[in-house]
């Protein structure tokens, strides 16, 4: 007969918080399976916060590096990915304040011809949209900008968002109501 040993659980059925204690106390595989889970998510944050791809990976990395370091100060008070959530969005207000100003429309490059299968249009349309919506978001201040991208992209509930941004639920629904009005105005001409 063979005999049946025990395995550990699936890494899908560890809870983030025990995976954060075992992490804490230098397991790195644990770590692993938290970056796994979360990176994705933090990864569309990070992107929607700074319209960049490459920087979005910096940042993302850099505040799984952060939590790392900090794990050990975890409390546990907020969930894992509360917690990470925080560090992301801190991580990526620092970025934006260090970069440096945008550049002029007459120093930027024409870009270059599509592809012979694009329908080329259709996709200045929806590249011309994509960026009246990328310049709307930047509009909004931080607040507002990070309230409506962690409910309306990351799907966080009001609680979350309250605690990724240190305030109050009703202050996170004022700041979504008004990120909302500000965009639909912005957004207008594309109905």
């Amino acid at each position: 007969m063979i005999e049946r040993t025990a395995f550990p659980p699936p890494e899908r059925d560890v809870p983030d918080r025990l995976l954060a204690v075992r992490a804490a106390e230098g397991d790195e595989d644990s770590f692993a399976v938290l970056v796994r889970r979360h990176g994705r998510p933090l990864l569309a944050l990070a992107r929607c916060m700074l319209g960049n791809p490459q920087d979005a990976e910096e940042a993302v990395q850099d505040a799984f590096v952060s939590a790392w370091r900090r794990l050990p100060e975890y409390r546990h008070s907020a969930e894992f990915r509360t917690w990470m959530y925080r560090i992301t969005v801190n991580r990526c207000l620092t970025m934006r304040r260090r970069r440096p100003p945008p550049l002029s429309l007459n120093t930027v490059a024409e870009p270059a011809a599509g592809d012979a299968w694009s329908e080329p249009a259709r996709s200045a349309e929806q590249d011309t949209a994509i960026a009246a919506l990328t310049r709307a978001l930047a509009e909004l201040d931080d607040g507002q900008r990070i309230c409506w991208i962690l409910r309306e992209v990351q799907g966080l509930p009001y609680r979350e968002i309250a605690l990724v941004m240190r305030t109050s639920e009703p202050t996170v629904r004022g700041r979504l109501f008004r990120a909302r009005r500000s965009l639909q105005e912005a957004m207008g001409p594309w109905r």
